[in-house]
């Protein structure tokens, strides 16, 4: 995804400071006295200020051994209850996307794409982590954006999904950081499950419906539209996603 840079007018005040300047040709004394020239109003410059870092994001990690249940909205019935870990074993940990006071919506693939389940931020069953990691996919661009604080630190080019097994579009985030040996060869060296479901299925699809970002046996459908809906990368730039992205790490998905 090309983003273009463009350039911010800052208004700068200018600060009046007087300087002493001497005048040719002029006494330095009268009558005992030192004479001091009229001085000179010089405009400092003051440096704009450094802009803000954007917030870190949020991820709600479930206590070992405890329940947490999700709500349909603030205060609202349990959608259902999310244990300590994921389907996969790893430690539960759930991305937070939305933001209600002391609310926090998460995106979990219990529920269907865009649906949130909300928890409040004080639960027992839970603890409060952050990260400044980012992802930013952009479908039409085939391409993924590793982001760090709102900088964007690497560009990956991947394959999305063929017509008919169209890449979802949303807001989801890292469920999982998974050997891509332990499943398949198909899945490369690694896989970073994600929240996201496939609604929409190849006819007669025995892999399941959960969404990735993975590697693959197949490099030369990079950049092309192949597969049942997850994103295929490099294996060199999934390690570099299974190094540096925490689970949890929120991900933009967009046409």
């Amino acid at each position: 995804m090309r983003r273009s840079t463009r350039l911010l007018a800052f208004a700068v005040p200018a600060v009046l400071v007087t300087v002493p300047v001497a005048l040719a040709g002029a006494d330095s004394t009268a009558g005992g006295r030192a004479v001091e020239a009229p001085r000179a109003a010089v405009a400092a410059i003051e440096p704009p200020p450094e802009p803000s870092r954007p917030p870190a994001a949020l991820i709600v990690r479930v206590r070992p051994g405890a329940t947490v249940a999700l709500r349909t909205r603030p205060h609202g019935p349990v959608a259902l209850r999310a244990g300590d870990t994921t389907e996969f074993g790893s430690p539960q940990r759930l991305g937070v996307v939305r933001r209600r006071g002391p609310w926090l919506g998460v995106s979990t693939p219990s529920l269907l794409n865009g649906t949130l389940g909300w928890v409040h931020r004080e639960s027992a069953a839970v603890a409060i982590e952050r990260t400044r990691w980012s992802i930013r996919v952009d479908i039409s661009e085939r391409s993924v954006v590793l982001r760090k604080g709102g900088r964007a630190v690497r560009r990956l080019r991947v394959a999305v999904g063929r017509p008919g097994s169209p890449t979802p579009t949303g807001r989801f985030a890292v469920t999982d950081k998974l050997s891509g040996g332990s499943y398949s060869p198909y899945y490369g060296c690694c896989i970073l499950a994600l929240s996201a479901t496939q609604p929409h299925t190849p006819p007669g699809w025995a892999g399941g419906n959960r969404m990735a970002i993975h590697g693959t046996s197949d490099p030369s459908s990079i950049g092309s539209a192949a597969s049942a809906g997850c994103l295929r990368a490099a294996d060199s730039d999934l390690q570099l996603l299974m190094k540096q992205v925490p689970v949890g790490t929120p991900v933009a998905i967009r046409r």
